[in-house]
């Protein structure tokens, strides 16, 4: 790892730190070179880096130094936990996120990093309290998605996304999860070992070092990920002013497809997604719906 990453990389554990933050400071620093004079309040008084961490921090000098420490023996520890650190600047970054407002600087990855580069991939979100409808839509088109090659993109959360990544993988295909919180903090709960899985033999992404634990906030910030890596996004089923929606501004905004899957109007699950086709989003009625759009 060459030592511009490293020091990048070591930008990302510095809580409080924003997308903003960051960018100012390769203005002002391109190669980083003063990082190493920064401490937690310099960065605090002098860039509005960082939230105060601890009240000790200014009483003890060698705090700031020992966190340094710590966070360079987390990088070491990448290799011996199968984690890979992708900064913006690598040739295996994805060019589609490259795009978007706001890219992440660094993507932390553990898993088969050749799906980054495959194409095409086909966002999958919808609601969290997934329906048999929904449940039986994906049966029906995932496996000509899957034949096609497409790599399916979600968040790996309960409902849809779930179903998503789990269909891919019945189906012979590949998925990619992209995480709100760090690898080491998977959530929800009750889906670690489908990350486990996951993280063998297909790929799960987070913009956050392996250790951050999940914010609330982490959640709508980690959609522009899954539909920013994507060719287009599929919403399946999604209430109004659902997160599924915010993902779908996204792509949106990214001039990316939108397909959406139609419903009954009696169903909350639908008046989201058929708000969508309303705003103009392809209606889905079969796999060759997406495809033809993806020129597939």
């Amino acid at each position: 790892m060459d030592d511009f990453k490293e020091k990048l990389i070591t930008l990302m554990y510095y809580p409080g730190i924003s997308w903003n933050s960051v960018f100012q400071l390769l203005k002002k620093d391109p190669s980083l070179q003063t990082l190493k004079d920064y401490k937690p309040q310099s960065f605090q008084q002098n860039l509005f880096l960082l939230k105060a961490t601890t009240n000790s921090t200014t009483e003890n000098p060698s705090i700031p130094a020992l966190q340094t420490e710590i966070i360079h023996e987390n990088i070491r520890q990448f290799n011996n936990n199968g984690i890979e650190a992708i900064s913006i600047l690598d040739k295996n970054y994805p060019e589609l996120l490259k795009e978007i407002y706001q890219p992440p600087w660094v993507l932390f990855v553990k898993g088969n990093l050749n799906l980054l580069d495959k194409q095409p991939k086909l966002a999958v979100v919808g609601s969290r309290q997934a329906t048999q409808y929904g449940k039986n839509a994906i049966g029906l088109m995932f496996p000509r998605l899957v034949e096609k090659g497409l790599v399916i993109v979600s968040g790996l959360a309960t409902g849809i996304d779930t179903l998503a990544h789990e269909y891919a993988m019945k189906n012979g295909g590949n998925t990619i999860a992209v995480i709100a919180g760090g690898l080491y903090h998977v959530y929800p709960k009750e889906n670690s070992e489908l990350a486990r899985e996951m993280m063998k033999t297909q790929l799960v992404v987070s913009e956050y070092p392996p250790d951050t634990k999940p914010m609330r906030w982490h959640f709508p910030a980690r959609n522009r990920i899954i539909s920013g890596m994507s060719n287009g996004t599929f919403i399946i089923e999604a209430k109004r002013k659902s997160g599924s929606l915010i993902t779908a501004n996204y792509a949106v905004n990214e001039g990316r497809e939108v397909f959406s899957l139609p419903g009954s109007i009696f169903n909350p699950s639908s008046l989201g997604t058929n708000d969508l086709i309303k705003q103009g989003a392809k209606l889905v009625m079969s796999s060759e719906d997406i495809l033809e759009e993806l020129r597939l």
